[in-house]
């Protein structure tokens, strides 16, 4: 049981993709939705190139997507038993609470870290 609970370098990678995530989610907010002056900008004619990506967040926080996907991630990630589901869930799920998708990004978020949890100390033996 002293194994299952070493921190190996599967959950290093899972945990810098998780806050990669996270952490673009964030800047990219701060930097390109948040600022009033991006609205002017991306209604010109000529609109700059972080104007698409800018609309299709807003798309995805006007129709929760980023709380679906976590939560459909962790709901994964909680039955099949995956660490890197686990990350993208718990990635996901903060880009859904920065994109004020919480309710169903929590939860999602919630599924990735319990099944990372339970694979860390070895309780999860749903299907072994």
């Amino acid at each position: 049981m002293a194994e299952t609970n070493r921190f190996n370098s599967t959950d290093g990678l899972c945990a810098v993709l998780a806050m990669a995530i996270g952490g673009s989610a964030i800047m990219f907010r701060q930097l390109a939705i948040v600022p009033r002056a991006t609205v002017g900008i991306c209604a010109a004619a000529n609109a700059p190139g972080f104007c698409g990506p800018r609309e299709v967040i807003l798309k995805m926080q006007y129709f929760h997507a980023f709380g679906w996907i976590a939560l459909a991630l962790g709901l994964l990630a909680f039955t099949l038993g995956h660490r890197l589901l686990a990350a993208l869930a718990i990635g996901i799920g903060v880009a859904a609470v920065v994109n004020y998708n919480g309710t169903y990004g929590v939860l999602g978020a919630a599924f990735g870290l319990f099944t990372w949890i339970s694979l860390k100390t070895g309780r999860y033996q749903l299907f072994r």
